[in-house]
């Protein structure tokens, strides 16, 4: 039979009094119940402990007074754990690991995290940058304390708060005939070889959104990252479907580009939030009120190019 935390705290107190009686009142309970935590502890370890007198007095054996204080260890760690947690669930600092599919994310991540993490306050972010299913999975496993990601793709044990929803735009080089345009059409988009993000979800989004406009169109490339896709584009490579842009029109290649809105009617991709809500640490909190009062205010709508 496990001997349980109360057990151990009635031994000692016992022990420490030097009578079961005493023990009692300072734990304010029975004197049965003292006398019962120190009969499990004895049968449990199938060893005599403490020496009984008729007096209810009582005196811990060489064996009792060594387990005394492997109890008193045990107790002392359990109770830091108790204050460390209790802490740590206030704290403002400790270790963030957000998982994001959120292309642009780098855009706004470091505002959202300076206004409410203090200088100072000890908190270590870890931001991975996953695909879709990746962030979730993560979030499932305990891998992270918080994704971002397109609910589009959401697993049904996941629940999330959306942030924005983002229609589809069209990326030209600054220099295409097309960037002089206040929009496009899919028709026009299709005339032109498509560089298209090749990731989970994304990729299938993009190539639907043709049904219904072009029965045909040219995929020039495909890459996996958004910065790939933008400095292909900026080179001239083609024109990309994307829902969300960075705040600045320069590639990584140095070129310029363009953002259009596009203005036949589409579905937009809709960026997400989730946690575990079940608890959740003050750090955790704090960052998922930050990234919705962000996509409340005008701010995240710097991100998205809307017709």
């Amino acid at each position: 039979m496990p001997i349980s935390l109360k057990s151990m705290r009635y031994f000692n107190t016992a022990v420490a009094c030097g009578s079961i009686s005493k023990a009692a009142d300072e734990l304010n309970i029975a004197a049965s119940a003292v006398s019962a935590a120190i009969d499990q502890v004895e049968q449990t370890l199938e060893l005599t402990l403490v020496n009984r007198q008729r007096s209810r007095g009582i005196e811990a054996n060489a064996s009792g007074r060594q387990i005394a204080q492997k109890f008193e260890r045990l107790l002392e760690d359990y109770q830091s754990i108790l204050t460390e947690g209790a802490e740590l669930k206030q704290s403002l600092g400790g270790e963030l690991r957000v998982g994001y599919y959120a292309p642009v994310a780098p855009a706004f991540f470091p505002g959202i995290f300076s206004a409410f993490i203090p200088p100072g306050s000890g908190a270590v972010l870890h931001l991975e940058e996953c695909d879709n299913d990746a962030a979730q999975a993560g979030l499932l496993t305990g891998a992270y304390d918080v994704i971002l990601f397109a609910s589009e793709g959401a697993h049904a044990s996941i629940d999330f708060d959306i942030l924005i929803k983002a229609p589809a735009y069209c990326l030209l080089p600054a220099s295409h005939p097309l960037a002089q345009r206040s929009s496009v059409s899919m028709a026009e988009i299709a005339r032109e070889p498509l560089v298209v993000l090749n990731k989970p979800v994304v990729s299938t989004y993009y190539h639907r959104l043709f049904e219904g406009f072009a029965a045909e169109y040219t995929v020039a490339a495909y890459a996996n990252s958004t910065e790939m896709v933008r400095s292909l584009v900026s080179a001239g490579y083609g024109c990309a479907l994307l829902n969300m842009q960075p705040l600045t029109k320069t590639s990584y290649s140095g070129g310029t580009l363009a953002s259009v809105p596009i203005r036949d009617p589409l579905p937009p991709l809709t960026l997400a939030i989730a946690y575990n809500r079940s608890r959740p640490r003050r750090l955790v909190q704090h960052f998922v009120d930050a990234c919705l009062g962000y996509f409340r205010e005008a701010d995240g709508s710097r991100c998205i190019v809307d017709y």
